[in-house]
């Protein structure tokens, strides 16, 4: 477990993905695992990092990339934190997802060549882009490369549905908070300390719920001595109990 500090306040959160060396990619990118010793050659990885534009920063509301765009490129957070989202001709707002340093957006484009969605910083934000053509050429190439697209593929549409179904809010806020856990987690960072960048009103438009509803829940599970709440600080303090309650969400 996270320690507090002695004023009782978490610790900072800031993660942001180191820049890699000349053999291996940042720490926390989308396609770090191709570089594992059993992986590419250094020609190959020398490749594969000349399709990486390092581009930011993005501020809080800033666009990564609108809906309708023509698509040319996958991004990878790199810092900060990125939501997707969908506006109707009415102005009524959906969020897709929350994005955190080294997971990819804009796999939904690959098929109708457009971004079917809008890409909006969060806070300050740094992206990878990496040239779709270029990224399909070479991974023509280098199956590794083209194994790992497939993955992120496969993830991806994965997420599309975890929060579809008659579930109920504790269940999806229980998921929700376990499932950032997990992802800052597999990406070296702490594993039950983190900040809830994004507002309350995006978490409740995301898991279908009223804002309200997201607020009294996190107060009772904090009475219930389940999570320690900070402002936007969030420390996981009984674990086993919200995979209890996440259960018929998040897989075993």
């Amino acid at each position: 477990m996270t320690q507090m500090h002695h004023s009782g306040k978490l610790p900072p959160h800031n993660p942001i993905a180191d820049d890699g060396d000349e053999v291996h990619f940042c720490s926390t990118c989308a396609f770090g695992s191709v570089c594992l010793p059993s992986g590419l050659n250094k020609t190959s990885l020398n490749e594969l990092h000349m399709l990486v534009e390092h581009i930011g920063p993005f501020h809080d509301g800033d666009v990564v990339f609108r809906s309708g765009e023509r698509f040319g490129a996958l991004f990878a957070v790199r810092a900060g934190m990125v939501k997707t989202r969908q506006v109707d001709d009415e102005g009524h707002e959906q969020v897709l997802g929350f994005h955190l340093p080294g997971e990819m957006i804009g796999l939904d484009a690959i098929h109708p060549a457009r971004y079917p969605c809008d890409a909006v910083a969060l806070d300050t934000v740094f992206v990878c882009r990496f040239s779709f053509p270029a990224l399909s050429t070479l991974a023509a190439k280098i199956p590794d490369v083209q194994q790992r697209l497939f993955d992120l593929l496969s993830a991806d549409i994965g997420k599309t549905s975890r929060y579809s179904g008659d579930h109920t809010a504790d269940e999806r806020l229980a998921a929700f908070l376990l499932d950032l856990a997990a992802r800052y987690a597999a990406r070296g960072f702490a594993a039950n300390a983190y900040r809830l960048v994004m507002p309350r009103a995006d978490i409740a438009n995301y898991l279908r719920l009223a804002a309200e509803t997201v607020s009294r829940v996190l107060r009772r599970f904090q009475d219930h001595g389940l999570i320690h709440v900070d402002g936007r600080e969030v420390e996981i303090v009984d674990k086993p109990a919200l995979r209890k309650l996440a259960r018929h969400i998040l897989p075993a």
